[in-house]
């Protein structure tokens, strides 16, 4: 038992060691977006129902590194603000599948190929939602957004996501940055860290427990291995970034690449959370139309990610394998250490400001 232990910790520390120096980048780009691209800037260009609507709200969702329960706050933001229906659905979808800190340990775990398919296929996904989302309304009048649902009741306990809403970047230059940093590295820390943590840890546990190979045997390639992914998928409380350590296990193992992108695609978008606050403010039809586009593009994109892979002639497994020669070793345990204090740091702090803010109530 001892043993297994060890080896788990042991594999979940070179996924970490890979990981960390894509992850600590992606949290630095995400604090330039955060801090130098104004809220009010996404909310001008995603008014009405026309396609350039959706486009841009699938597009604007791609680098952002929110995850389901983050997004939800923004994109009721943007509804309340004018936002279609549509643009609406494209923005948290996009939003949560992809984001410049997965993009860049996709790059650091899996490979190029993947780090482009990603956010395409996110877009593809968004697009494909917030077009039929606006082409087939319902019946009925449209409900009003949530007046009563404020920033941080939107976000949900599932994922770790407060939903919580900075204020206004000074407007200086290093005011910006400082603000956009001490988010990057306080805040989405706070909040999605300790998931991927888990999610490293999960990647751990598959590399120890399951035989090389054993997923070519048991799941198989083709449509029987796409829906089982999404089955796993859907229910799921996993943001983008902690879904990618889990991916690059699996296929390790056997999985396929059109597979591991149906769990990368589904997993993000789709809980419990992201849903139940659907029906309340978009409708039933618009939550059910929203679940039907991210299980057929993922079924679709899996098929053409698994034949062009084919094509090039390329073994994501080779890839994978050879992933730790990127980058010194030294920079990936140093970067490893630096994202455990971090984590460490905004977990005790949360634990500590909870504790206050249960005995100020109890007092």
């Amino acid at each position: 038992m001892v043993d297994i232990i060890v080896n788990v910790l042991v594999e979940s520390w070179h996924v970490l060691v890979e990981a960390a120096p894509y992850v600590l980048f992606g949290f630095f780009v995400a604090g330039l977006l955060k801090g130098f691209v104004p809220d009010s800037f996404m909310a001008r260009h995603l008014g009405g129902k026309s396609l350039s609507a959706v486009l841009k709200a699938a597009v604007i969702g791609v680098p952002l590194p929110l995850c389901s329960c983050g997004v939800l706050p923004a994109a009721l933001g943007l509804r309340r603000q004018g936002a279609s229906k549509g643009a609406t659905t494209a923005f948290m979808i996009s939003t949560p599948e992809t984001g410049v800190d997965s993009m860049a340990v996709t790059y650091a775990l899996i490979d190029p190929i993947m780090t482009v398919i990603r956010p395409v296929a996110a877009s593809i996904t968004a697009v494909f939602a917030g077009v039929l989302i606006n082409a087939f309304p319902d019946d009925k009048a449209e409900p009003l957004p949530m007046a009563g649902l404020s920033q941080s009741s939107a976000g949900c306990t599932g994922c770790g996501c407060g939903g919580s809403c900075a204020a206004p970047p000074p407007p200086t230059f290093k005011g910006r940055f400082g603000a956009g940093m001490r988010y990057a590295f306080g805040e989405m820390i706070e909040d999605i860290g300790r998931w991927l943590l888990v999610g490293v840890l999960i990647a751990g546990i598959i590399s120890a427990a399951i035989p090389a190979d054993a997923l070519d045997r048991w799941v198989g390639t083709g449509l029987f291995s796409y829906v089982a992914m999404l089955v796993v998928a859907l229910p799921l409380y996993v943001c983008a970034t902690a879904s990618t350590p889990i991916a690059a296990s699996l296929l390790l193992k056997g999985l396929s690449p059109g597979a591991a992108l149906v769990f990368l695609l589904a997993g993000p978008a789709t809980n419990g959370a992201t849903i139940t606050v659907m029906l309340k403010t978009l409708g039933k039809r618009a939550a059910g139309l929203y679940v039907a586009s991210i299980m057929v593009c993922s079924l679709a994109l899996a098929w053409a990610t698994d034949h062009l892979y084919s094509a090039l002639g390329l073994d994501v497994r080779a890839t994978i394998s050879d992933v730790g020669e990127l980058l010194p070793h030294w920079v990936g345990v140093a970067a490893a250490v630096l994202t455990l204090i971090l984590v460490a740091k905004s977990f005790l702090g949360g634990f500590f400001s909870g504790e206050s803010h249960s005995h100020s109530h109890g007092g």
